[in-house]
């Protein structure tokens, strides 16, 4: 077997963009156990007098989450506005067609809202263009952000919330390109009715960005033309096109598992190049920005979720895409990061689907406390570490090849440089299943910083969980595995680890 290793060379110049914060953000769909049972559980312990929980809002908060967007995804597209506000006790009922559930609609807009400010996150608002259109989300927009004076505004007054909500980013319906949307159109289609939406919102509120409806993932056949199409229609009045993509290990092959960050990276770069070409065409000097507002892995529970949609459907808050997250999974997750930040030049928005319960960080039990799953660990370490500007690192690696890819580096890696707290931080993966391996890394540029710690989140057994009882799969400080070499440091990456290397100026 080849020798493994890595060389890294971090340039201050060599600068990406400022990461923009709300990389970091997440997702509350009303899909399972996200709301009811998630965030908002009346009679819970940590119950407040709203009845959001507060264990759930005190781990978001560790997490630092700048926005989450709501309230779907695929519930979305049926979604009526109108029944989510109001007197509780008023509310409809509604069948919930996506996910085969019924919606009691005991939280809605204003309660989200409400939840936001209490973990100090930004909501970012989906409109219904399946089953609705650019009446009901100028109705939407007047009643979240106009102030008093006007008939949806004055509901929102009439409702207890004086002071208008300033929600600044809306996306323009959900997954339009997918056969399974409620409502789905085509290319044509969608970038027209998308592109009045956007225009009569903006008239509105000419403050607020919006976010065009890309495809669904990269192995849709109507990929990467349905970008072309849409945002020929719609790339005036639009200031974000999205991505959705889910990996899964169904196969049990753990290194092509790691590769398909691989897959990510070239989704990233065939929507901007698709982005470009539309810019080209319309002869625009505006640069259409990313919003990679689904990702995640999720595949765990697929065939109960199937099974509980078909066989026992319309229940209140079901179980559903409860995944349990085991070591691997949270290793590709940090892969994810990093390429989201690497691309941070474009990519303005990222959403981790979901936050809780569903396909998500944090568990909770419906009689217990809140939980951290193993995904957990990197978004944390990405989010307080990964604030600033992401450099563009130099990186020599070894490879080797998988069942679907090919020239797969063992290292990956980014630099980000918070000048203003003086510190210097290098993420890192070792994608090797086999191998230990040494990195140099060259941070000579940056004059006076030295080492701080180095965290790592690593295990023997890639299918270890972490449970309500115990968590198997926790980072630690590992402060004998970086260490001055000459002019520049060795790092010892562990195979199948994700590392969090911090420099600081002395």
């Amino acid at each position: 077997m080849a020798e493994k290793f890595a060389k890294l060379k971090v340039e201050k110049d060599f600068k990406i963009s400022e990461i923009d914060k709300r990389i970091y953000g997440s997702f509350i769909e009303h899909l399972g156990r996200a709301v009811y049972g998630g965030i908002y559980q009346p009679g819970h312990s940590s119950a407040d007098e709203e009845g959001f929980r507060k264990d759930v809002i005190d781990l978001v908060k560790e997490l630092q989450i700048p926005i989450v967007r709501y309230p779907g995804g695929n519930f979305v597209s049926n979604f009526y506005w109108e029944d989510s506000v109001g007197p509780v006790e008023e509310r409809p009922r509604r069948l919930e067609l996506a996910w085969r559930s019924t919606e009691p609609n005991l939280v809605g807009i204003n309660e989200f809202n409400s939840w936001c400010k209490k973990v100090g996150a930004e909501p970012m608002q989906a409109l219904n263009l399946g089953t609705r259109g650019i009446e009901a989300a100028c109705n939407l927009l007047e009643y979240c952000n106009m102030p008093a004076g006007t008939k949806y505004a004055d509901l929102r007054v009439k409702h207890g919330y004086k002071d208008p909500m300033g929600i600044k980013v809306w996306n323009l319906g959900n997954e339009m390109d997918g056969p399974w949307q409620t409502g789905h159109k085509t290319a044509d289609e969608y970038g027209h009715l998308a592109d009045e939406t956007a225009k009569a919102m903006k008239l509105i509120d000419p403050s607020i960005e919006l976010v065009l409806c890309g495809s669904s993932n990269t192995g849709m056949p109507t990929f990467p033309l349905w970008e072309d199409t849409s945002l020929t229609w719609a790339y005036d009045s639009v200031d974000y096109i999205s991505l959705h993509q889910y990996y899964g290990n169904r196969f049990n092959d753990t290194a092509n598992f790691f590769a398909q960050s691989d897959d990510m990276e070239y989704f990233i770069n065939t929507v901007k190049a698709t982005c470009d070409y539309v810019k080209a065409k319309k002869r625009s000097k505006k640069t259409m920005m990313l919003s990679f507002d689904e990702w995640n892995v999720w595949f765990h529970a697929n065939e109960e979720d199937d099974d509980t949609m078909k066989n026992r459907p319309w229940q209140v808050a079901p179980h559903l895409l409860e995944d349990h997250y085991d070591f691997e999974d949270a290793i590709l997750v940090g892969l994810m990061l990093i390429t989201l930040m690497k691309h941070s030049d474009r990519v303005k928005i990222a959403c981790m689907a979901q936050l809780v319960n569903v396909i998500a960080p944090i568990m909770t039990e419906e009689e217990g406390p809140a939980w951290r799953q193993t995904i957990y660990y990197p978004l944390l370490h990405a989010s307080k570490y990964g604030r600033g500007v992401a450099l563009q690192p130099v990186l020599t690696s070894s490879k080797h090849d998988t069942l679907d890819f090919t020239d797969v580096t063992d290292v990956v890696s980014i630099a980000v440089w918070n000048e203003e707290k003086e510190e210097l931080t290098v993420f890192a993966v070792n994608r090797s299943v086999e191998s230990d391996l040494v990195m140099d890394i060259d941070i000579k540029s940056f004059e006076g910083y030295s080492y701080l710690e180095h965290i790592v989140l690593e295990h023997d057994d890639m299918k270890a969980v972490n449970t309500v009882t115990s968590e198997a799969v926790t980072p630690k400080t590992v402060n004998d595995r970086t260490v001055l070499d000459g002019d520049g440091y060795k790092s010892k990456l562990a195979k199948s680890s994700w590392n969090v290397i911090r420099f600081r100026k002395n």
